[in-house]
């Protein structure tokens, strides 16, 4: 693998770890497994994290193909995802979102809420669905799945360590590290809805 895909495997990476807002999920996962033994939270993690995968993949692999079918251009999709994003964003930093999973708590959590929405939810799919439709170079594909999967193994990772990192941090550091992530995507979003409009009014 040349620098050039190395780098681009770095920072989409980066971008997909962060659009799963890692931080937000742990805390919400901290805050729904209170009661949970050590290896009932393990069990959980692995069952997120499989779950999260699959989701993830199946929206990123067939993005271009939706586009396709519905006559949706990326550009246009790019400006409602990041809209999508933003407001999730701005959720995220307030703290609200997390509220309103708990409120919705059910026995079987690994799939509703953990992995869908909270992990991926409507702005994180519409990033999905952009990021995976970006390119059709058979290098860049590649290297863009094996950065989906790295960033939803690093999302089960501190799952499964969320117990040490809960009592290496504490609650309200990881509660401030899920804002700083609504921060970050809140960049994301800008940057996805100005190189939309850039696109569809100079390109």
């Amino acid at each position: 693998m040349n620098s050039s895909l190395l780098v681009y495997l770095f920072n989409t990476y980066l971008k997909l770890f962060f659009i799963l807002t890692p931080f937000f999920v742990l805390s919400v996962f901290l805050a729904m497994t209170a009661d949970y033994d050590e290896k009932a939270r393990k069990i959980l993690a692995l069952r997120v994290g499989i779950a999260s995968l699959i989701t993830a993949f199946v929206i990123y692999f067939f993005g271009e193909y939706i586009f396709n079918i519905f006559g949706i251009t990326l550009d246009s999709f790019r400006i409602g995802a990041g809209a999508l994003l933003f407001l999730s964003s701005v959720s995220l930093s307030k703290g609200e979102k997390a509220q309103a999973v708990k409120d919705k708590e059910e026995a079987d959590i690994a799939v509703v809420p953990l992995a869908i929405p909270v992990a991926i939810g409507p702005g994180t799919t519409g990033a999905l669905l952009v990021m995976g439709g970006e390119t059709s170079v058979p290098a860049l594909k590649a290297s863009g799945y094996l950065a989906l999967v790295l960033a939803v193994f690093s999302l089960w990772l501190m799952l499964f360590l969320a117990s040490r990192i809960e009592a290496f941090l504490g609650k309200r550091y990881i509660v401030i590290l899920s804002k700083l992530t609504g921060i970050i995507l809140a960049a994301i979003a800008a940057q996805m809805v100005f190189t939309g409009i850039k696109n569809i009014f100079f390109g």
